[in-house]
């Protein structure tokens, strides 16, 4: 004999899914920024579309204006603080918080915006797909926890009806 899983208990878990597919692109994007600045830091010009632009501003800016190792240098421990910030995200964001998603958005949107700027458009338009992406999780995560708050109303006794004493 099988049993089938509630509705809304596949319903949530689908939502999760969504919540932590989206999640995940914070972590593709910082990983793939710190791919990206190593590749710079060896003097190529090879580097990856989901990466930040930011961290390609901060590779420039360290090998023309300050120059040398020490530009290589500083350039990288910022690049990774950026990507540590994206990790940091991605973790808020697995866990449901729906302002990991927001300020994530908000900085991959400027990020285009700088992309834009420096006329970078196959990365501007992989930005606009991964922020599909990361909406949709941000989505699943505002359901999930209307879906939450729900039950728990609904638990909860009635207002004027007194819960029943045990001894």
């Amino acid at each position: 004999m099988s049993t089938t899983p509630a509705p809304a208990a596949t319903a949530e878990a689908r939502q999760i899914i969504i919540l932590r597919s989206g999640a995940n692109w914070f972590f593709w994007i910082a990983g793939l920024s710190v791919i990206n600045s190593v590749i710079a830091a060896t003097g190529s010009n090879l580097n990856f579309v989901v990466g930040l632009g930011a961290t390609q501003a901060v590779d420039a800016f360290g090998s023309v204006v300050i120059g040398g190792s020490a530009g290589t240098v500083i350039a990288l421990v910022f690049d990774a603080l950026l990507a540590a910030g994206f990790a940091g995200l991605g973790l808020a964001a697995r866990k449901g918080a729906s302002w990991g998603f927001i300020v994530g958005m908000s900085l991959y949107g400027l990020d285009a915006l700088l992309l834009a700027w420096a006329s970078d458009w196959l990365s501007v338009a992989f930005h606009a797909f991964a922020l599909f992406f990361l909406f949709n999780g941000f989505r699943a995560s505002r359901q999930l926890a209307a879906a939450r708050a729900a039950a728990r109303a609904a638990a909860q006794i009635p207002p004027g009806i007194a819960p029943p004493i045990t001894p």
